[in-house]
């Protein structure tokens, strides 16, 4: 039995919808390449063939990952979460305490950090520092740059806006 993977809803649903995607406009595009390519004539010297079929071999390893993902979620509800301390699916606040610029993280499992998004893995170095602490409480982060202190100066539990299910 493969372990569980903790997700957030958010996280399901994103996977959910790139598997949706794979399925009903990759897989059936890929298809229609491979029978286009066919019909060009000898396969043994006909690159687009093997081009469509090494994607399709692609597509068919991403679905098969994707569902593997899906199987082991253990969605982690993080609207039932009360209290200060930071631990899954907590959105913190921290200040820089060198040079007191604030950033904010959503930790999250890790399929689904994204840092642009603002979401860090649970395992990351930065969220492993953060688990457990509470508003006030300084984290201490090695970073590749040396030790990095941050001042956690909020912790909430934010429901989540789900992505659309329209496969946006």
């Amino acid at each position: 039995m493969s372990q569980r993977v903790p997700m957030t809803p958010g996280g399901l649903v994103r996977l959910k919808q790139e598997l949706k995607r794979l399925k009903n406009v990759e897989r059936p595009k890929i298809v229609k390449e491979i029978a286009e390519a066919r019909s060009h004539g000898d396969l043994s010297e006909n690159a687009e063939y093997h081009a469509a079929k090494e994607k399709q071999s692609h597509i068919e390893g991403r679905i098969q990952q994707v569902e593997h993902w899906i199987a082991s979620a253990e969605v982690i509800d993080v609207s039932k979460h009360v209290g200060d301390r930071v631990v899954f699916g907590a959105t913190v606040t921290l200040e820089d305490a060198e040079s007191g610029d604030e950033v904010t993280y959503r930790i999250v499992g890790e399929l689904e950090a994204d840092l642009k998004q603002g979401r860090i893995s649970v395992t990351s170095p930065i969220a492993r520092a953060l688990i457990g602490k509470e508003e006030g409480d300084v984290a201490v982060v090695q970073s590749p740059g040396g030790k990095k202190e941050y001042e956690v100066k909020g912790v909430e539990f934010v429901e989540e806006e789900l992505p659309g299910e329209s496969g946006e």
